[in-house]
């Protein structure tokens, strides 16, 4: 009894559970054994009338031959298996078998689901097993960073929960003197301009102050709707510090009132967001915007790292701070190409700068090179913008972002086309694409618009999409290029990996991220969806698909670990054979590996879904 408790305790969910709720089930369990190659359970035995915990050895799951995943499934010492057969009361669709002499601890369906309705922990592991890893795994990395940081501080927080004091507001007829002395007196940094019903119309900050009011020598009894800033950039309460502090870099501003219904909650500030952190968002897009050459760029361009290091250690998620380095490339990116334009002459507004790939999908890791490219407007000659668009290429080489080595670059005549040539290009790929021409052509479909005139961008994707949504034959040839490279499981259920430098590894993009990243896409083009994000695309095609949404979660929260774990390796330098995408098996904690291996079972999944749809 108490053996089997200690080991119990040692792993997921029942290192969680409440000390009675691990006694429980170790009281309820029966042990058994299992020599080498004995069936476990199987499809013919019926529904699966126990759930099996593996204290030592391994059982592997594999389905019959006509199963279009591939492969098989090892469960190890620690694991549940099967818990959706024993959960739904069904015959298991898996054949499971002993690979090796195994124990483990059996509890009858009746007994788990009795205590899964006492033990929150348990019940929510049974049903939600990849979400849980997923937390788990998030708790020992900000676990592993806290030395590295001052505190840890969530960017999901609602501003609702930022907003500690009651709003200062005033009305746009206020005197200048009463609505300084009402700041200097509550000790604030802005004032909200409010009309009769209550709706924010302006903004004074002490900033604004001093260019507004004192250098323009403004009589103080002028009235505040004279000097105020506006429009007001507002967020609703329900959104989050990430937002906020995106919309202060985006807008340089550092106050940003808070709405609920309609009604001013509070203002939320750039000390609120960041008191805790020695560098800021602010700080870091600030550099990189009053930057005034290359040279000040570069400088400017390594704190992104530095910055995105802390956060990491915060517990701020994959998905939010890709969003935060794409967003500072974007700004770098952004000051570049103004900068490059005021030597060359040219007006910006003439033309869009599209970011590809990656950026395009606002999913950038610290390892990243460059894809960009240009849609030339009305009356726009390609001569002078390829001479630009060479200087932005290598100065972004410069500033740490190398040159593309298949030439997706906006310095490619290739890649410098105007709309009409645009459009008959992705034309060409839809209607007669090669597999190859689509295979490198698939980075330009996740395009963005960077800099210029975004109106460009917008038609050129209003004419793409409908496009490529009315041509199955393409969406077939795109699903059969994504194809060509597996999941990484091999026969037995286990992570297939390749010795590198005498250690086992895996490329966790070309093996994990780029193969959810080209099903978002597929399914994303298949259904009308315009966005480009992984994440995003994955949650707009679920329901349509009519797959449950426990299911399109684990797609996303597959991608956001594979991503998670590119961040950590790239930022820790534990990289392998300098590719920045490549990680030793060994380098992984328990939790993570295990988590990897489900993971990994996941993308399987889901290219089982796309053969099922796109092979027949």
């Amino acid at each position: 009894m108490f053996s089997a408790i200690d080991e119990l305790r040692r792993h997921p969910p029942f290192n969680q559970m409440a000390p009675e709720h691990v006694r429980e089930f170790a009281a309820a369990a029966r042990a058994v054994h299992f020599r080498r190659g004995q069936l476990v359970v199987a499809p013919e035995d019926g529904p699966v009338r126990e759930l099996f915990f593996i204290r030592r050895g391994a059982v592997t799951g594999q389905r019959g031959l006509s199963d279009l995943a591939g492969g098989a499934f090892q469960y190890e010492a620690g694991d549940l298996f099967p818990v959706s057969a024993v959960l739904a009361q069904r015959a298991p669709t898996t054949r499971y078998s002993a690979s090796e002499d195994t124990e483990a601890l059996a509890i009858s369906a009746e007994q788990m689901q009795a205590l899964a309705a006492r033990s929150a922990v348990f019940g929510d592991f049974l049903n939600r097993r990849i979400l849980t890893f997923l937390a788990l795994s998030r708790t020992a990395l900000q676990t592993a960073y806290a030395s590295r940081v001052l505190a840890e501080q969530s960017w999901e927080m609602p501003l609702a929960q930022l907003v500690h004091r009651t709003p200062v507001a005033c009305a746009a007829d206020t005197p200048l003197h009463e609505v300084l002395q009402r700041m200097h007196d509550e000790r604030v940094g802005a004032m909200v301009v409010l009309d009769a019903a209550g709706t924010v119309v302006g903004i004074l900050t002490r900033s604004d102050v001093l260019h507004r009011v004192a250098l323009a020598e403004v009589p103080l009894h002028t009235p505040v709707s004279a000097v105020m800033v506006q429009p007001v950039h507002t967020l609703p309460s329900e959104r989050t510090a990430q937002e906020a502090a995106l919309l202060m870099s985006a807008q340089g501003v550092r106050h940003v009132p808070v709405l609920q219904q309609g009604r001013l909650m509070g203002v939320v500030s750039e000390r609120d967001l960041f008191a805790l952190q020695r560098l800021s968002l602010k700080h870091v897009s600030s550099r990189l915007r009053d930057a005034r050459d290359l040279g000040e760029m570069r400088e400017a361009a390594t704190e992104i790292q530095a910055f995105a290091r802390r956060l990491l250690g915060q517990g701020v998620q994959a998905q939010q701070l890709t969003a935060l380095i794409s967003h500072l490339n974007d700004v770098l990116t952004g000051r570049l190409l103004e900068l490059t334009a005021q030597r060359h002459g040219l007006d910006l507004r003439r033309v869009c700068w599209l970011a590809l790939g990656s950026e395009g999908r606002n999913e950038q890791t610290i390892a990243t090179d460059q894809d960009n490219a240009l849609i030339l407007g009305e009356g726009q000659e390609a001569a002078p913008w390829l001479a630009f668009a060479r200087e932005v290429n290598e100065a972004l080489d410069a500033c740490g972002y190398p040159l593309c080595k298949g030439g997706i670059m906006a310095s490619n005549p290739a890649c410098c086309l105007t709309l009409a040539d645009w459009r008959e290009r992705f034309g060409h790929w839809i209607e007669h694409g090669s597999p190859q021409d689509l295979l490198n052509a698939s980075i330009y479909f996740d395009f963005r618009a960077l800099a210029g005139d975004r109106a460009l961008a917008e038609r050129l994707r209003e004419w793409v999409t409908p496009r490529a949504q009315a041509t199955p034959r393409f969406l077939r040839q795109l699903a059969l290029n994504g194809l060509r490279q597996g999941a990484p499981l091999n026969w037995l259920g286990n992570i297939d990996t390749t010795e590198v430098e005498g250690r086992q590894t895996l490329d966790l993009k070309l093996q994990g991220t780029a193969l959810v990243v080209d099903v978002a896409r597929l399914y994303a083009l298949a259904n009308g969806v315009s966005a480009t994000g992984t994440r995003e695309r994955l949650a707009s095609v679920g329901p349509p698909m009519g797959v449950p949404p426990a299911e399109h979660q684990a797609w996303i929260g597959a991608f956001d670990f594979l991503q998670t774990l590119r961040l950590r390796a790239q930022l820790d330098g534990r990289t392998v054979a300098g590719n920045p995408n490549r990680i030793a098996l060994d380098d992984l904690h328990d939790i993570d590996r295990r988590l990897l291996k489900e993971v990994l079972r996941v993308l399987r999944s889901l290219q089982q879904r796309v053969r099922l749809d796109y092979e027949r």
